[in-house]
Order: structure tokens, then C-alpha cells, then sequence
């Protein structure tokens, strides 16, 4: 890093891929991103569904889902890292012991701007009893980005990036994440579009 400019940290921030990102599966994208520092970027795409749904995966870990709002939501692809492992990125579970400020859950990293995102087994079996957070979006795999890639590739206009909005994840229609991600910015999708003005 140059000594004239600070290091960006665009944690609790949405990059949007530019219409020139073909690569999947980050085409058309939108990562929230979970954590960001001049080690690198973690976060986690949040519109692009896999073909499981939460029953599905609930299923799949001998878990039952006694939670009627969540059980057709889709599990997502969150990104090409360790793709058979689950993320849960969640609203804080406030814990009822005064005494501890902590997080409910364990392997729980607590995103300054109000979301957690746990990947150990205990925030589902929460959710099978009807209890757990509110809000849900559960993904398999995360995208991660070395030291100093992000940066590059945003120099490179890969991405648009925007302070995220809660709304976008938890009560946007998986189809409207990446029009609304924009929308943020007072952007649409073909003003980004490569052929403007070539008619």
C-alpha cells in the first residue's frame, strides 16, 4: 500500500459485477461482503440461488425444519470456496444472559452495520426447533479475496460497490437483487450495459 492512500474497508458493503465480469459465478452478481481489511475480503453472494431449498438442506443434515417461512427459500451459491460447506449469514441472536455480550452461536463473526454470519451446525438445529434469528439466507461456499486482489480488481472496474441495505438481502425477490443493488447506487443495468450508443 503507497503511504498517500488509506486502505478502503468495504465491509457491510454490496460489490455489484460489472456488466464486463463474465467469470461465473459472478456474473450479474451481488456479494455482500462480510469482512474486509488490508489481509484481504471475505463475503458471500446473495442472488444467485442453488436448485436446494432450505427443506432440502434441513434433509440433508437429519435436521427437521419447523419453520414454515423458510423451509421453500432457496440455499444459495455463496461464492466457489469450499463450496460443500453451509454460511449463514443471519440477524444477531441477543443472548438472554446479561452477562455475556457475545454472540449465541459458535464460529460467529459479527459484521459491524447488524448482521452475523455463523458456519457452525447449532444456528440450524436453532431454526429446526422454530426458534433462531429472524432473518435467514444460508449459502454453500463464500467468496474470499487474497491481499490486495479486491483492490486490484476494483481499480479494474469489476465492480460497483455501495453501502449495503438489509432490505436488498432479507425482503428483495431473488430476480430484483441485482436491479436493486444498483438502484442503490441511482443506477439501472443497461445504463452500465458495454453497448450504449453503439445502435
Amino acid at each position: 500500500m503507497s503511504s498517500d492512500s488509506a486502505p478502503i474497508n468495504l465491509t457491510h458493503h454490496f460489490l455489484i459485477a460489472m456488466p464486463g465480469l463474465e467469470d461465473e459465478p459472478f456474473a450479474r452478481s451481488v456479494v455482500y461482503l462480510c469482512e474486509h481489511s488490508e489481509r484481504g475480503a471475505l463475503g458471500l453472494i446473495i442472488n444467485k440461488p442453488s436448485d436446494i431449498t432450505l427443506k432440502g438442506l434441513f434433509d440433508k443434515v437429519g435436521l427437521s425444519l419447523r419453520r414454515e417461512d423458510l423451509r421453500a427459500e432457496p440455499v444459495f451459491q455463496g461464492g466457489p470456496v469450499q463450496t460443500e460447506r453451509g454460511f449463514v449469514l443471519h440477524d444477531p441472536m441477543l443472548m438472554n444472559r446479561a452477562e455475556t455480550d457475545e454472540s449465541a452461536y459458535a464460529s460467529t463473526m459479527t459484521i459491524p452495520g447488524g448482521l452475523e454470519m455463523t458456519t457452525s451446525k447449532d444456528v440450524l438445529e436453532a431454526l429446526s426447533t422454530g426458534a433462531g434469528p429472524r432473518r435467514v439466507l444460508v449459502t454453500l461456499g463464500y467468496s474470499s479475496w487474497g491481499e490486495g486482489q479486491l483492490e486490484s480488481e476494483l481499480a479494474e472496474n469489476a465492480w460497483l460497490t455501495v453501502a449495503a441495505d438489509l432490505s436488498v438481502i432479507f425482503d428483495t425477490p431473488v430476480s430484483q437483487r441485482y436491479d436493486k443493488a444498483l438502484a442503490l447506487l441511482g443506477l439501472q443495468a443497461w445504463m452500465l450495459s458495454p453497448d450504449v450508443g453503439h445502435a
